[in-house]
């Protein structure tokens, strides 16, 4: 027999291998492909969260601001001067006549004693004036008298002649009856004439010294005017309280109108607060306010919105209906929380950093029983200071972040460790 010889087998395990390794590559890279990327990991010590609830919501708006008086007496200058003395440092409490300062100033002296030396003039040319009237009045009162009793014995004279004629026309010529009756008419005419001259003579006696008392009455408002110049400056404080503040100093010359002082009453206090204008437009008269002192919280009501803004703020007033605590001044730094109005039966969670009101926005809600949250749309509806109203997207009992989560906006999904 010839033996034959035969081909080597050939070894088909290191393809079985490779083949096998190529395909479990391509169903790792394929699995690995179908894989969402890993969460990241946010630290849970810088995270602020806060459960959903439903109830009542209180929408409030909270500002800053300082007490102020509620009465403030600002005190001008009535006239210009120079600052003699100062009498009361700011602190001290004063009473309505305490002198707060002294003034000079010799021209308002000197217009003080021109107008009394007017005054006196007009009263001496008042005097002057009725003698003189009342002695021509007096004359003419002889002028009348005078012609009545010419008139009577022109009267008495024609009679008689009258007489004489109806005994005997002889003994009487008839030109000097005529002339007799002629001269008694006549007086009776003159004697009403003057008679009527009297009465307007003695009623232009009144209106002559109306007219100069008048002048008189005028001259006096002036010398009184002046004499308050002179009085004022002797600056008083016009009001019992607390001298707050003297903006002058000795030696300086002041113009009227100057504020000199200022002088409250410090056991009347309000709280002026700075609202900013964003929310300020819910603020109006009325509404209850809880105002912080630091030391103790007084309950308060509005009482005046400033209609114009100034800064970006709202200035809203507002009066204390409680004792205020020791030590409670003026300028005294306050914060002041305003309760705009309730809201009943809505869902409402903590105010995140981020978000307006009546908003859509992104927060990360956490999954139950996980360590993982996940992005959800939310809208809010109305928003206080500390809480916001949830219109959409949360129930009640999630657990959501509001704290800023901006550097993770990327992700729909975050791991908390």
């Amino acid at each position: 027999m010839v033996d034959i010889p035969r081909e080597p087998r050939r070894k088909r395990r290191p393809y079985v291998y490779g083949g096998a390794v190529v395909a479990v590559v391509v169903v790792a890279t394929w699995a690995l492909g179908r894989l969402e990327p890993a969460a990241p990991s946010v630290d849970r010590g810088i995270t602020y969260m806060d459960t959903v609830r439903r109830g009542t919501m209180v929408r409030e708006v909270r500002a800053m601001g300082t007490l102020v008086p509620e009465q403030i007496r600002w005190v001008p200058a009535v006239t210009a001067g120079r600052v003699e003395r100062k009498l009361v440092q700011p602190g001290a409490r004063v009473e309505a006549r305490t002198v707060l300062l002294e003034l000079s100033n010799p021209e308002v002296q000197l217009e003080l004693l021109e107008a009394e030396r007017q005054l006196s003039s007009a009263q001496a040319q008042l005097v002057n004036l009725r003698t003189t009237l009342e002695t021509q009045r007096l004359n003419q009162a002889g002028v009348v008298a005078t012609v009545r009793a010419e008139h009577l014995d022109a009267q008495r004279n024609a009679e008689a002649a009258d007489e004489l004629v109806r005994r005997d026309s002889a003994l009487l010529p008839r030109v000097e009856l005529l002339r007799l009756r002629d001269r008694a008419e006549e007086l009776v005419t003159r004697l009403r004439i003057e008679q009527e001259r009297l009465q307007i003579f003695a009623g232009a006696i009144d209106s002559q010294l109306a007219v100069q008392r008048g002048q008189i009455e005028r001259l006096t408002d002036i010398v009184a005017f002046h004499r308050r110049r002179v009085a004022s400056m002797r600056v008083l404080a016009g009001t019992d309280g607390v001298l707050q503040d003297m903006e002058v100093e000795e030696g300086q010359w002041v113009l009227p109108g100057f504020t000199l002082a200022r002088v409250v009453k410090p056991e009347r206090l309000m709280a002026e607060l700075q609202v900013p204008q964003v929310q300020a437009r819910d603020v109006v008269i009325g509404q209850s306010v809880l105002v912080d002192t630091r030391r103790d919280t007084i309950p308060g009501r509005v009482i005046r919105v400033d209609p114009a803004v100034q800064g970006g703020y709202v200035v809203v007033d507002v009066g204390l209906e409680a004792e205020l605590p020791p030590g409670a001044r003026p300028d005294l730094a306050v914060e002041g929380t305003i309760e705009i109005e309730r809201l009943d039966d809505v869902l409402y969670v903590g105010r995140p950093t981020f978000g307006q009101p009546h908003s859509m926005v992104g927060m990360f809600r956490m999954i139950p029983g996980s360590n993982h949250a996940e992005r959800v749309s939310v809208r809010i509806g109305s928003s206080s200071v500390s809480t916001v109203q949830i219109v959409a997207g949360l129930a009640v009992g999630d657990v959501v972040i509001l704290s800023d989560m901006s550097q993770w906006d990327e992700y729909d999904r975050v791991r908390i460790r």
